[in-house]
């Protein structure tokens, strides 16, 4: 599980959230919010950012 799976679900956790109410928010099915919290396949990048959005988070990209 890659580092960006923990920080979703860290998000999602800190926000209080379940996994359906983040899809609410995101306009999608819990399934889905599974689906990218599990990091396969390699979500997108706007799926990225609305989970972000859904979570009052914002999404950052670094190369180390």
């Amino acid at each position: 599980m890659g580092d960006f799976v923990l920080q979703l679900i860290e998000a999602r956790k800190k926000a209080h959230m379940t996994q359906d109410e983040v899809a609410r928010r995101m306009g999608r099915t819990q399934s889905v919010v599974g689906r990218l919290e599990s990091g396969h396949p390699l979500p997108s990048l706007r799926s990225l950012k609305r989970y972000a959005e859904a979570v009052n988070r914002k999404v950052e990209i670094r190369v180390v």
